[in-house]
């Protein structure tokens, strides 16, 4: 196999010893560990002055090539057009989207510095796989650069439906700059067809089989290939931290009481006040229930320093509050609400010893959470998946009870149904959905997408 070269937003090496953070820096490692290769992408530094350079390390078969931002073009091209327009955008929340003329000028030169960058670097037959929303235009800079390799893109957020697209001023630029792939990668089915529909009524491209099409003077193919986890080893490890101390000490807090678990980044696409209003009518509708369960939701901060994530962190202490305040007893608090992190290993722990997964995104392009509480039970006596019918993971996961996160009754209704489950059900739904892991691992996500971009 050629060279590959990866290309992110972050570069996050793994430290030896240490477990990675997130499930594309495993598969990435993996890749790169096997053929040997280059990640490159922005290093999280900032600089204000002066101009900057590209920092090389090579560990084994790896290359680590990292670039610092200038501030302009963070606020611009992070805070900006990434996480201000296209987040919130491809999340389908256009109350939300900001766009600026300023945003979309950072954004493009960021990736046009980045094509500059990597350019100097790449050999003739090196197999590019650019990721994510923030690099979109990566592929076609290159193309326009003279550079003929073969380049992949996989989007890990959702795509939206055209009519959503095409709010967005320069719609045809970003979809023009995907056509520049050979192969693009989304999540779910559903993001392939909202793609591809977008080719045909917006574009007026023509689409054949197996997502192959022609737009743009551009011939690509677009198809799902949704990521995984490695359940066989989370599960291992769920097993070894139900003995740790921080799961014993959780155990031993709740008194027999069944526990509610919710593990999510502080972000509106999550649905967490919503989430906190189906637990409020959970605890109106069964009054049984009160003192006998309690809901844990963490929920680590990200992007602090944009205004509408800090309003979240507002909103839901507040309803914390409120829910605590209006059913609290001297021995039993309903709500805890961690707005810290933990570390995977304590997560695993916890997972583990919750009898519902509370997983309830608005919209999430797959939402691994929901893939790892599921691989983290006890066999013999798993607990219950409560799954947003919006999270990719939905079209894996059958043995999830879904439900709509808008409706708040109805998230109650499935929470209340999990927590009454018979065991045999529940281990029938558990065995569907280890099944389901197992066979599209993170190890087959990672293969399957290099063997397309290959050609095979």
């Amino acid at each position: 196999m050629s060279r590959l070269v990866v290309v992110s937003n972050r570069v996050a090496p793994i430290q030896e010893g240490k477990p990675s953070s997130g499930g594309l820096a495993v598969a990435v490692q993996e890749a790169l560990s096997e053929v040997g290769g280059v990640w490159f992408g922005w290093s999280g530094e900032i600089y204000t002055s002066g101009s900057s350079r590209v920092k090389t390390e090579t560990k084994g078969r790896i290359t680590y090539a990292t670039m610092p931002l200038a501030r302009r073009d963070y606020d611009a091209f992070y805070k900006g057009y990434a996480n201000a327009t296209l987040w919130p955008l491809f999340h389908y929340r256009m109350e939300l989207v900001e766009y600026h003329r300023s945003y979309v000028a950072g954004y493009r030169r960021v990736n046009e510095e980045f094509a500059g960058r990597l350019s100097t670097m790449l050999e003739a037959d090196d197999l590019i796989w650019v990721h994510d929303y923030h690099l979109i235009p990566l592929g076609r800079d290159l193309r326009m650069m003279g550079h003929r390799n073969r380049i992949g893109f996989f989007l890990h957020i959702p795509f939206p439906p055209p009519d959503l697209l095409t709010a967005c001023s320069d719609h045809a630029y970003l979809v023009q700059s995907l056509c520049a792939y050979d192969v693009i990668g989304f999540q779910t089915e559903n993001d392939v067809q909202n793609f591809l529909a977008y080719i045909r009524t917006v574009a007026g491209g023509s689409v054949g089989r197996n997502g192959r099409f022609e737009a743009y003077g551009e011939r690509s193919r677009a198809a799902a290939f949704p990521i995984g986890i490695y359940p066989d080893q989370l599960a291992t490890q769920a097993a070894a931290s139900a003995r740790s101390r921080q799961t014993r000490r959780l155990v031993e807090s709740l008194a027999g009481k069944d526990l509610i678990v919710g593990v999510d980044r502080l972000d509106y696409s999550k649905g967490l006040n919503r989430r906190f209003d189906a637990y409020e009518t959970l605890l109106e509708a069964a009054p049984g229930l009160r003192g006998h369960v309690s809901y844990m939701q963490i929920a680590p901060p990200s992007r602090s320093d944009v205004q509408s994530y800090r309003a979240i962190r507002e909103e839901l202490e507040g309803r914390a509050g409120h829910i605590n305040g209006r059913f609290a007893e001297f021995d039993w608090v309903p709500l805890r609400y961690l707005n810290k992190s933990f570390q995977r290993d304590q997560l695993t722990g916890f997972f583990r010893a919750a009898r519902v997964g509370f997983v309830t995104p608005l919209r999430d392009g797959m939402n691994l959470v929901a893939k790892e509480y599921v691989a983290c039970q006890d066999p013999e006596d798993p607990g219950v998946l409560v799954l947003s019918q919006f999270a990719g993971a939905a079209a894996e996961l059958d043995g999830a009870v879904t439900v709509n996160p808008y409706d708040h009754e109805y998230v109650a209704d499935g929470l209340q149904r999990a927590l009454a489950m018979p065991v045999e059900e529940r281990r029938a739904r558990w065995t569907s959905m280890m099944a389901a892991l197992r066979a599209n691992n993170l190890g087959a996500w990672r293969r399957n997408f290099l063997r397309a971009l290959q050609g095979r």
